[in-house]
Parts: structure tokens; C-alpha cells; sequence
């Protein structure tokens, strides 16, 4: 039941298994959702890119494409709404793949419907707090060496980082798991050549005056 029929917004279900796709739009559609559901990728992607929902839930695991392909062909890095991978077990190399390839973030099946609700409601909030905030460009206006190998996504978990945020606090602010804002940790600190934390804080207050 939407509040006083009101939508919340439109969420996108992308996946193949009927069951999975009823059970997710149930419960968005009780939460106050547009729901639109998707059985494979070709009319997604012609949907998403006629219109930009709320926030979009993507099967990693899909016929034909795959939504790692799907992800690449939506150019995800740069798309204007909040992307879930839904993985099962054996699938979290791939979901790890997605979020360096654009996706916010990743579901674990077999998951708690009102849970992915909740994950969804605060990866929206996030969104749209990143978009009226600054905290992206803070940290991207101060040159240090690498800046320019990093993804948005990527900066935005620097600035948490470099300001002292834990995996937890982070992912709360950005509205991503902490287990998300490790993979990016991970990934930030490959591309810096940083050792840890503290080394991160010292080369982007390096300000560019070298290694």
C-alpha cells in the first residue's frame, strides 16, 4: 500500500526467475514502490535508458547477457541511479566484478525481503545526499598521484577513509555494505600503491609534491 498513493519512486527487478521477481515486487510495492519487472536484459535496458528509476536490481546471473554485461552496456559507472547486484554464493567474484564495473552495491541470495527493502531505502537517501553534497569533490579537488585512476565511487569511499570512517560508518554514509566498502578499500589501495590506512591519508595529503 503506497502512502496516500504517493510513490516513493520506481524500482527495476532484472531477473529471470519469476518467483524471485514476484517476491521482490511485493514487498516494494507494499513499501510504497513502482514496481517494473524485467525477465531478461534487452527490454531492461531499453527501459533504463528511456527513463532513470529510483534504483535498479540486477541478477548477476542472467541468460544470455550475463548482468556483468549488462552493467558494461549501461556504461553503470556513470548511470544516475543507485544499481543492486542480487548474487547467489558461488557467484561473489562476479558481484565483486559488478561493483568495480558501476554496481552500488550486492544482495546475497538467499535474502530477507523486508531487509533488501531497508538496503534499498538507504542506498536511495545516500544517492540523493551525494548528489546535493560536496563530499565528492572535496576529496577530488585535491591533486595527489593516482587521483585520476579513481572512479567516482571510489573517491567518495577515500573521502571516508582519509576523514577517519570505519568500514561500518562509511558504508552508512554511502549507503553501501561495509563488506562493499572493503572491496573498494581494497581496490583504492592497489591502485595508490598504498600499504594501509594511514599510508592512503599520506599520499593524498601528499597534495602531488611526489612519492
Amino acid at each position: 500500500m503506497a502512502d496516500d498513493g504517493q510513490s516513493k519512486g520506481e524500482i527495476f527487478i532484472v531477473d529471470d526467475d519469476p518467483s524471485v521477481r514476484d517476491a521482490l515486487a511485493a514487498v516494494f510495492t507494499l513499501a510504497g514502490y513502482h514496481v517494473t519487472s524485467f525477465g531478461e536484459g534487452a527490454s531492461f535496458l531499453a527501459a533504463a535508458r528511456s527513463r532513470v528509476p529510483a534504483c535498479i536490481l540486477l541478477d548477476v546471473q542472467m541468460p544470455g547477457r550475463s548482468g556483468l554485461d549488462i552493467l558494461k552496456e549501461l556504461n553503470a559507472q556513470d548511470y544516475e541511479a543507485p544499481i543492486f547486484i542480487i548474487s547467489g554464493q558461488g557467484d561473489i567474484p562476479m558481484a565483486v566484478d559488478a561493483i568495480k564495473n558501476g554496481a552500488l552495491d550486492f544482495i546475497e541470495k538467499p535474502f530477507d525481503a523486508k531487509s533488501v527493502v531497508h538496503r534499498v531505502g538507504e542506498a536511495i537517501a545516500a544517492w540523493e545526499r551525494r548528489r546535493d553534497g560536496g563530499t565528492l569533490a572535496d576529496i577530488l579537488a585535491i591533486q595527489f598521484p593516482g587521483r585520476d585512476l579513481l572512479t567516482p565511487r571510489e573517491g567518495e569511499v577515500l573521502a571516508q577513509i582519509t576523514s577517519g570512517a570505519s568500514n561500518k560508518e562509511a558504508g552508512r554514509v554511502l549507503g553501501i555494505s561495509p563488506r562493499t566498502v572493503e572491496v573498494h578499500r581494497a581496490r583504492i589501495m592497489e591502485k595508490l600503491g598504498a600499504k594501509n590506512a594511514a599510508d592512503l591519508v599520506r599520499i593524498v595529503l601528499s597534495e602531488g609534491r611526489g612519492h
